[in-house]
């Protein structure tokens, strides 16, 4: 067990990591219910039965970890059998298998199974709903989900679907959502005792910035849904552009066209008419005076082909 202790920790130091990242930090410390075993003609260390592993302030829970390491470059490695301090190694690669959940302060992604990429710097995740989850929105799928730590960028395939804080549900078959980077708190947390001189804890991903949807895209507010083949995001201010067969939906009424532009904040939708082709909607009256609560029709216009904005 000591031996093992030694192999995880001739990691190299590089700076404090940001958001899920195994990437980046010092040691790794693995534990487990079940034992390990080092494998050293495979290079492996496999950890098994409630297996955990944390590194700068991410943690890997698993029933099954695998941690894959190599020489690094220009060292010798030790001859089998001998104290692993005398040569360099790092892990290169993380495998974890059996009700995966890999967190921070702040963020949390499950699935069955997960292999993260320290060269890539890539988390995928598969099996049972892989779900991302940060307090500013939740990403699920129903194949697989990848976050590229460094390009904060979250890949969701098949029946993928994004929640955000303000309650819009956004779906489609893949989607490509890119994060902005939380800013660090105004006031540090206290520091407990016996963490003096440790990197701080990472910021969470951060909120939305823009999300490409590809494939029987749906934008779900409290009032309206957007439907069409492929679009375009931006939280920030809340437009969406739908693009192809769009239909926008509020209650009985519909309106139908090639392209929208929809602003989810002012609940205002724009068709843009192509050239050689019209737009349509099916609009129910409006209900008269006191005569009960119906939905109120949507609110648009159309806008000649080449008009953007």
């Amino acid at each position: 067990m000591r031996a093992l202790a030694l192999i995880l920790a001739l990691l190299p130091f590089a700076v404090p990591a940001q958001t899920i990242d195994l990437s980046q930090g010092g040691p790794v410390d693995i534990t487990a219910r079940d034992g390990m075993e080092w494998r050293q003609a495979e290079q492996v260390v496999v950890a098994r039965g409630q297996a955990r592993a944390s590194r700068d302030g991410t943690t890997v829970e698993a029933e099954r970890l695998i941690a894959r390491y190599r020489p690094v470059a220009g060292s010798a490695a030790p001859p089998a059998g001998a104290d692993p301090s005398g040569g360099q190694n790092e892990i290169w690669r993380f495998e974890a298998e059996g009700g995966v959940r890999i967190f921070t302060a702040t963020d949390t992604a499950t699935g069955e199974r997960a292999v993260y990429d320290i060269d890539q710097a890539v988390l995928v995740l598969s099996g049972r709903t892989p779900t991302l989850a940060t307090p500013q929105q939740t990403i699920t799928a129903r194949d697989s989900l990848e976050y590229w730590t460094r390009r904060r960028m979250a890949v969701a395939r098949g029946a993928a679907v994004v929640t955000t804080q303000d309650n819009r549900r956004i779906t489609a078959d893949v989607i490509v959502a890119y994060l902005l980077e939380e800013p660090p708190a105004a006031q540090p947390a206290a520091v407990r005792p016996g963490t003096e001189g440790a990197a701080p804890r990472p910021p969470g991903q951060g909120r939305l910035d823009r999300v490409e949807l590809f494939g029987n895209v749906e934008i779900r507010s409290e009032t309206e849904v957007v439907r069409g083949e492929r679009g375009v995001y931006s939280a920030a201010t809340g437009l969406a552009r739908i693009l192809g067969d769009v239909r926008i939906t509020r209650g009985p009424n519909q309106i139908n066209g090639r392209e929208a532009l929809v602003n989810l904040n002012t609940g205002v939708s724009r068709l843009v008419a192509q050239p050689g082709q019209r737009v349509q909607g099916i609009v129910s009256p409006q209900p008269q005076q006191g005569g009960g609560g119906g939905q109120q029709a949507p609110s648009v216009r159309t806008a000649p082909a080449g008009e953007r904005r």
